[in-house]
C-alpha cells in the first residue's frame, strides 16, 4: 500500500500496543490477511480497499505447524498424545490377550456373584491361568468345577483357596461367605488360577462375545486413527 495520510487501525488499541495501516491501495480489488500470534492467542483481520473485516485464519489458510500454539492448544495436544499413546497401548494388550484367549493360554470367565466382595464383584471378568500349566497354591483364587456327589457338574465357582492340598483336596472359601464350601475339589477340578480382574466389563456381555468384539473395536479404532494421521 502507498504511504498516505489516511490510517485505519487494525485491531482494538490497548494501553500499550496500537496497530494500524496507512494509505490506499492502487488496486480496488486487493485484500491482505494479517494475522498476529502470539502466547495469548491470535488475531486476524481481512484487509481491502474499503473496510478491515476480523475474521480466523483457519478459514482462508492452513496454519503451518510451527506456528505459535496457545497454552490451551498445547495442553490440547498433549493430552491427545497421551490419550493416543493409551490407545495403541491399550490396543496391543487387547489383542495380545485376544490370541492368548483363542489358543488356550488364558481363560476368561464372568463373575455372577458377589461371593468375592470386596476383591472381586459381580459382573468383573476374571483372567484364569490354566492348569496343570499353573498350579495352584495356598491363598490363590482359582476356579473349580462344583459336582454332585453323582459327580455330575452343577457350575463353576471362582474363591480362595484357604486350606488343603491338591490330592486330597483344596478348601475353598468365598471372602464375602460366612463359611468354607461343602466341595473340596481336587487337582482335576481346578480350571485356572485367577490372575488379573478386569471390573464391571461383564456386565455386558458373555466372555465369548467379548473376546470377539475386542479385536473388531481395537482394529476399528487403528483404522480411524491411521487415516486421520494420513488426512
Amino acid at each position: 500500500m502507498a504511504s498516505e495520510v489516511m490510517r485505519r487501525p487494525l485491531f482494538e488499541a490497548t494501553s500499550t500496543e496500537e496497530m494500524w495501516v496507512e494509505g490506499q491501495s492502487q488496486y480496488a480489488d486487493s485484500k491482505i490477511l494479517l494475522t498476529i500470534s502470539n502466547a495469548n492467542g491470535e488475531k486476524t483481520v481481512l484487509i481491502t480497499p474499503h473496510e478491515i473485516t476480523p475474521t480466523k485464519s483457519k478459514l482462508f489458510v492452513q496454519a503451518p505447524p510451527e506456528r505459535i500454539a496457545t497454552p490451551a492448544q498445547a495442553r490440547n495436544n498433549k493430552i491427545g498424545q497421551v490419550v493416543k499413546f493409551l490407545g495403541y497401548a491399550l490396543s496391543a494388550i487387547l489383542i495380545s490377550f485376544s490370541v492368548l484367549s483363542a489358543s488356550g493360554f488364558v481363560k476368561a470367565r464372568i463373575v455372577l456373584t458377589g461371593s468375592m466382595e470386596p476383591v472381586i464383584h459381580a459382573g468383573d471378568i476374571v483372567l484364569l491361568a490354566p492348569t496343570p500349566r499353573t498350579q495352584p497354591e495356598l491363598g490363590d483364587i482359582a476356579a473349580y468345577t462344583a459336582r454332585r456327589f453323582s459327580g455330575e457338574s452343577v457350575g463353576i465357582f471362582t474363591h480362595r483357596i484357604i486350606g488343603g492340598d491338591p490330592v486330597n483336596g483344596w478348601l475353598m472359601k468365598g471372602d464375602n461367605n460366612p463359611t468354607p464350601d461343602v466341595q473340596k475339589p481336587k487337582a482335576e477340578d481346578i480350571s485356572g488360577v485367577v490372575f488379573f480382574v478386569i471390573p464391571w466389563i461383564g456386565k455386558l456381555m458373555a466372555p465369548k462375545m467379548l473376546m470377539i468384539l475386542i479385536p473388531v473395536a481395537v482394529g476399528i479404532w487403528l483404522i480411524i486413527d491411521t487415516l486421520k494421521g494420513d488426512s
